[in-house]
């Protein structure tokens, strides 16, 4: 994770979200905590990177999740030189 990001605030959010039970627990506590489209967009960037860890192609990407290129270029870089959040949620989720 990104050093500067890491803080007391910080580390309180990451544990209130790990000790989230169900489902249905993750719905209720993040529709209180993101509007309507920071979800749709954290959504539509995990689908990005779930498609391109796939092989999918930039325009298969686009047309089935409508982002961008820069967003698509953002996760693609994210994958290959970030800190392996998506790697390692996108494997935990094959299991």
């Amino acid at each position: 994770m990104n050093e500067k990001l890491k803080n007391e605030q910080m580390q309180i959010l990451m544990k209130a979200i790990l000790n989230l039970e169900t489902e249905d627990e993750c719905y209720a506590f993040f529709d209180d905590l993101c509007t309507v489209s920071e979800l749709k967009s954290l959504e539509q960037r995990f689908e990005v990177a779930r498609m391109l860890k796939e092989g999918c192609q930039y325009a298969e990407i686009v047309a089935k999740t409508g982002a961008s290129s820069a967003t698509i270029s953002r996760v693609n870089r994210a994958l290959l030189y970030g800190a392996d959040g998506y790697k390692n949620a996108i494997e935990k989720l094959s299991k």
